[in-house]
């Protein structure tokens, strides 16, 4: 067994684990607690909900474009010094935006700085984490992204609270200097793959595909595939993780209740993760995910056919289990196809199309309210999409395994 085969199943892998789970909670909770700010930063300045909104918007799209290059970022400078400056930098673009004067500054600044921060994080602790393990790696991935998941029961009540006792501006400044004070000390924890360290990374030959170059990999057929599956899969659930409080509302349910459903999907999306890393290391993560995406298609429909709120419950802990669990699937599959000196821009690409894909949902969705006054279609719609989800993932083929070549025999 070599040397960084033995460093891979050092305890300090699950450290790595706890990392980034706290730092993907961290900063994905601090991007979208702009919806907690909503009204109170339109109800202080007069700027326009819409306007103010905009800027998660803004932020998507800085996601999608940064995150391939936090993650090329990440293979050549390790992970440690890419999470260091995106933290930083997320700290500070949040204290930047509680002080913005006007709505095209605070656009910019929350839309395009945090949006773009949040990215740095994402792609380069993926990629490191699917470096550190051998074993456990769909599980190892999925507790990341659980951690990030809990993001919406931990910083958005943070926010709430905070706006209760003080404006939005100095809540956000708050919540800036708390993002700094924990991220960037967690980051100095974050260490490169033992496989990419010193000797380790001449003489490995990182397992899959050691001879293919970066342009090689984006040009394959396999990354376009993940490519193309990730962003369809977002665009399934992207519209009705936005819009169903607002459909459920529509069918009568009061609104305390019915922001109350889009919490039982995250709970269940925890277990999710959990469930589906465990099944994917059981089963193996294209098994585990082509299942996935045909029961997400399905669990996306059945919210047509739902009225009353304890049916928008029981499909919200399908739905949610379901979508998150199929996430983090995608990390694995890379690392298994992909050499790792380059998981930071594979994994990078896949987060882009995916957050691409979760820009469709909340236009379609009010494209298609305003066209027919009713959210049916959504999730018809939905369904087909995660229909060509299923059907894209089916034609994924692992590259060839290459060949130990016959060892000459004496003359």
């Amino acid at each position: 067994m070599s040397n960084a085969q033995i460093q891979t199943q050092s305890p300090y892998r699950w450290v790595i684990v706890a990392a980034g789970g706290l730092l993907g909670c961290i900063a994905i909770g601090a991007m979208f607690s702009l919806p907690v700010f909503l009204r109170p930063i339109s109800q202080d300045t007069g700027w326009s909900v819409t306007g103010v909104s905009s800027a998660m918007t803004i932020g998507f799209i800085a996601m999608a474009l940064a995150s391939m290059i936090w993650g090329t970022l990440s293979d050549r400078w390790g992970p440690r010094v890419v999470v260091l400056i995106g933290s930083a930098v997320l700290a500070a673009a949040l204290a930047l935006a509680s002080q913005a004067t006007s709505l095209i500054g605070f656009q910019l600044v929350f839309g395009l700085a945090v949006g773009g921060a949040t990215a740095a994080i994402f792609a380069p602790m993926m990629a490191c984490v699917t470096g550190w393990f051998d074993t456990q790696r769909s599980l190892a991935v999925s507790l990341v992204s659980a951690g990030m998941g809990m993001a919406p029961m931990t910083m958005s009540p943070f926010a709430a609270w905070l706006v209760t006792i003080y404006d939005w501006r100095t809540s956000l400044l708050i919540i800036a200097a708390f993002t700094g004070a924990v991220m960037i000390p967690v980051a100095l924890l974050v260490r490169r793959p033992p496989a990419l360290e010193g000797q380790n990374a001449l003489a490995s030959s990182d397992g899959e595909q050691p001879d293919m170059s970066v342009g090689q990999a984006i040009r394959s057929p396999q990354f376009i595939i993940l490519f193309l599956t990730n962003f369809f899969c977002c665009a399934t659930h992207s519209g009705p993780i936005f819009h169903t409080v607002s459909y459920a509302i529509s069918c009568g349910i009061p609104m305390i209740a019915a922001v109350s459903i889009y919490s039982v999907e995250g709970l269940a999306g925890m277990g999710g993760r959990v469930v589906f890393g465990l099944f994917g290391d059981r089963f193996g993560a294209k098994r585990v995910l082509v299942s996935g995406l045909l029961l997400q298609a399905f669990g996306a429909l059945a919210y047509f056919f739902v009225r009353d709120l304890g049916a928008f419950y029981a499909v919200a802990a399908v739905f949610g289990f379901i979508y998150a669990g199929v996430m983090p699937l995608y990390a694995v599959i890379a690392r298994e196809n992909f050499p790792l000196r380059m998981m930071g821009t594979v994994i990078g690409g896949t987060a882009m199309a995916g957050s691409l894909g979760m820009a469709t949902g909340p236009l379609a969705g009010g494209l298609i309210y305003d066209t027919f006054a009713s959210y049916g279609w959504l999730y018809i719609g939905a369904w087909g999409i995660g229909i060509g989800a299923f059907l894209i993932a089916l034609t994924f083929r692992p590259f060839p395994k290459a060949k130990a070549e016959p060892a000459l025999q004496p003359a």
